[in-house]
């Protein structure tokens, strides 16, 4: 159960990573061009809405290292094979047997 909730939020921050990053403006662009002139600045801060983006985005990047982490972990105890194929179970199909010689009655 724990394990989904932490795949949900996994898959949540990543959407809300992709985005921000979406909405995030170059280095070269105006912060007033895309919200219509000077009053962006005050509905963020006097810093303008690129710095609270950009710290938006470095939470939920931070929270998604966190859950992938996580979830790399709860994963580990389920895993039946490894790499190294020391888990992995013996051949369980039959040993296969040269075919009997055909007879030839003629």
């Amino acid at each position: 159960m724990l394990y989904n909730l932490v795949l949900v939020v996994h898959i949540l921050l990543a959407v809300m990573i992709i985005a921000l990053v979406l909405l995030q403006q170059g280095k070269g662009a105006e912060a007033g061009a895309s919200f219509g002139g000077g009053g962006a600045a005050t509905v963020f801060g006097a810093s303008g809405s690129g710095n609270f983006m950009s710290r938006l985005t470095a939470i939920f990047t931070a929270l998604f290292f966190v859950t992938s982490i996580s979830l790399t972990i709860m994963a580990k105890p389920n895993a039946r094979y490894t790499l190294q194929g020391s888990n992995a179970p013996a051949s369980t199909s039959l040993p296969v047997t040269a075919p009997a010689p055909a007879s030839s009655a003629q």
